[in-house]
This record gives structure tokens, C-alpha cells and sequence, in this order.
């Protein structure tokens, strides 16, 4: 095989995201998933790929390192790990193994193999933030006693084997704080904004908003994310460094239900829930430093994105 690129979590919607655009491009992609949160089905029309190998395997599991296919990996993307509350509340002890333990495997294969590896990090790493937008050098407003713990803390964590792996073993390692990626590809029960929101509004269910829906988020879509984690892998700029990937256009939540409504031209009524435990108000990337050392900043607008999201979730509804 030449140069092939391993993906873990490649079943989920990242993932999939991901090697489709790396096969497109001509790589070998091998891809891990345990099925925790992943689908198989989001590998369908790459399974009989001839440059894709998909194996179900487990990140945090020794027998990795016996993997012989893994041998000659020469770039490492390390996705897996829940990312919406429903998922990782829900098997909190998991979530923490695969963004500790599970990070540090991956940072041992790719020492072994002196390979370079791209660590996909968290806005939540931020908390509550009191700097806003947040930048690279913000060290966060964090709580390790609460239902969010399990999965920011672990993606600390995660970043410190990072940190400690490049400066003690001088393995090429990039760490990437992601800002809610969206697109048709997250599943419809993922529980987060976008998803739940375009699931309501086509099937003209009550459009749930949590609080007053005055919080902030800021939506990356798909294809700018995938764009961003390819440069970073590919730039020696970014080894060693942590990079903000989001798009820096912020919404209240209120108004991307709104939005929603209107571009599926729903009649879905917008209510309103209580606002979960530590819910962040506010959160927006400073994306200066992946402009300079990326040269990279997001093409997709909020609008569009959502409009592509609204097509395609229809699509599905229609097909299933």
C-alpha cells in the first residue's frame, strides 16, 4: 500500500466525512470504529472501496498495536469519541476512556510509526467562557463536577498527552478544537441543535429551544471542518500547536430555529424547555491563528449549509 491515513471513529459522521474526501483525493484510508455512536451505514458507499479497510476495532483496546495493518500508517486523524451530550452522558466512564486512554494509544502508534497525528479537541474545552471569542491561549471556565465533566475534562486531558508526547517524544502531533460541525450527515436522534431542530421542522413537530434561546453557538459546516483538519495534517506550521476550527459567524439559538423553520417552510410552533445544567452561554472562535498558519478560514455560510442539510434529511425521510 502507499501512504495510507488512519481514521478512528470513521463510522461517525466526522469520519465518514473525512475519508470520503481523502478517497476522493486518491489516499489509502483505513478506518476504526467500535459502532458506539458510529453507523455503518455512514460508510456504505465507501465500504467496497478499493483503497478503504474498514475494521471494527476499539482505540482504548491493547490489541491495536498487534494490528498489522496499522504497521505502515503514516498519518493518524483520531475522531473517535461521542460528541453530543445525549451520547456521551450516557456512557460517561467510555467517553473519558477513549479521550484519555484512547488518545494515548494513538499517540503511541504514531510515535512507533513516526507518523503524524491530528487530535480532534472540543470548544467545550472553554466552559462557560468570560473571554469572548474565544482564542487559542483562553484556558477555559471549567467545571470537573457536572453532567458536561465527563467529556470536556477528558478532552483536557486529552490534549495534555498531546502536549507531553510532542515535547517529550517529538512526535508531530496538532491539535484541533472543533466548533459545532453540522451537516446532513449527523444523525437525526443526535440530540444536538442543528439535527434536532431540521428533524422537527420537516416533520412539522414543535421546535424544542432550551432557556431563552438567547445563547450563542457558532456552526461549522461539514466540508470547512474536513478542509481544516487535511491542512493541519499537512502543514509542519501547525505540529505542536492548538488551532481554533469553527466558524466565527455567531447566532442565537433562537434565531437558527427560526431560520430553520422559514428555509424548510415548516409549521412547526418554536417552545421552550428548561436549559440543561451548564449549558455554555455564549461561543464563537477568535480563528485568527488558522488563517496565519493555515491559511484557512470557512466558505460556507450558515444559510447555505443548512439549506443542504434540510435537503438531504428530507431525502432520507422520503427514502426511509
Amino acid at each position: 500500500m502507499e501512504k495510507n491515513t488512519l481514521i478512528t471513529g470513521v463510522a461517525g459522521f466526522l469520519g465518514s466525512s473525512l475519508a470520503k474526501d481523502l478517497l476522493r483525493k486518491g489516499l489509502t484510508v483505513i478506518g476504526l470504529d467500535n459502532l458506539s455512536t458510529g453507523k455503518i451505514q455512514n460508510l456504505d458507499s465507501i465500504m467496497t472501496h478499493p483503497n478503504f479497510f474498514y475494521f471494527y476495532a476499539d482505540v482504548c483496546s491493547p490489541e491495536i498495536f498487534e494490528m498489522k495493518e496499522l504497521v505502515k500508517t503514516e498519518e493518524i486523524y483520531h475522531l473517535a469519541s461521542p460528541a453530543s451530550p445525549k451520547f456521551y452522558q450516557t456512557t460517561p466512564f467510555k467517553t473519558i476512556e477513549v479521550n484519555t486512554l484512547g488518545t494515548k494509544n494513538m499517540l503511541k502508534l504514531a510515535k512507533r510509526n513516526s507518523a503524524k497525528i491530528v487530535y480532534t479537541s472540543t470548544s467545550e474545552v472553554y466552559g462557560d467562557p468570560e473571554v469572548h471569542p474565544q482564542n487559542e491561549q483562553y484556558s477555559g471556565s471549567v467545571k470537573t463536577w457536572g453532567p458536561r465533566a465527563c467529556y470536556d475534562e477528558s478532552k483536557r486531558l486529552g490534549e495534555v498527552f498531546c502536549f507531553l508526547y510532542y515535547t517529550q517524544h517529538g512526535v508531530k502531533v496538532k491539535v484541533a478544537r472543533l466548533f459545532n460541525t453540522y451537516s446532513f450527515g449527523l444523525r437525526n436522534d443526535d440530540g444536538r441543535v442543528i439535527s434536532n431542530f431540521v428533524t422537527q421542522a420537516i416533520n412539522n413537530e414543535d421546535i424544542t429551544v432550551y432557556g431563552d434561546g438567547k445563547q450563542t453557538r457558532s456552526f461549522c459546516y461539514v466540508s470547512d471542518t474536513v478542509n481544516a483538519l487535511q491542512l493541519m495534517m499537512e502543514k509542519e506550521e501547525a505540529n505542536g500547536e492548538i488551532i481554533n476550527v469553527g466558524n466565527p459567524d455567531e447566532f442565537s439559538v433562537l434565531a437558527i430555529a427560526k431560520m430553520i423553520k422559514k428555509l424548510a417552510n415548516s409549521s412547526s410552533n418554536i417552545t421552550f424547555n428548561p436549559l440543561p445544567l451548564d449549558d455554555p452561554r455564549k461561543r464563537r472562535p477568535n480563528i485568527d491563528k488558522a488563517k496565519r498558519l493555515l491559511g484557512w478560514e470557512p466558505k460556507v455560510s450558515l444559510e447555505e449549509g443548512l439549506i443542504n442539510t434540510i435537503n438531504a434529511y428530507r431525502k432520507n425521510n422520503n427514502n426511509g
